[in-house]
């Protein structure tokens, strides 16, 4: 149900609730409670979950590779610090690249938010 609940979220927007509507009867109730429970979240949240529930970008090597090419030095070391593990894989040189402490704060909510673009 949780499924159907993000689908309709996610393509009926405000008619969601009664695109739900169109379940069978045992399952309606379950369905809502979840589309609140999606509804509840922040955008960013909910564009995650999307992601996690019907996989990320088939083109997001390519996009993360683009970003750390265009992305300044303190950005770039930002980016691969929160890569996860599999992604990291794409950018060997950076390998032992030292954590970088002197960057501004505002760094690391930018490199987060060009990785879920990029992947998602």
């Amino acid at each position: 149900m949780e499924r159907w609940a993000l689908v309709a979220l996610i393509f009926g927007r405000e008619r969601a609730a009664v695109l739900l509507e169109g379940l069978p009867e045992h399952a309606v109730g379950r369905a809502q409670a979840h589309l609140a429970g999606f509804i509840a979240l922040s955008s960013a949240r909910r564009q995650a979950r999307v992601s996690v529930e019907f996989g990320g970008r088939p083109d997001a090597a390519v996009r993360l590779r683009r970003v750390m090419e265009e992305a300044p030095e303190a950005l770039r070391r930002a980016l691969y610090q929160r890569l996860p593990a599999f992604h990291r894989g794409l950018f060997p040189e950076m390998r032992d690249t030292p954590l970088d402490v002197s960057a501004p704060a505002a760094v690391a909510p930018w490199a987060e938010r060009l990785i879920r673009e990029a992947t998602r």
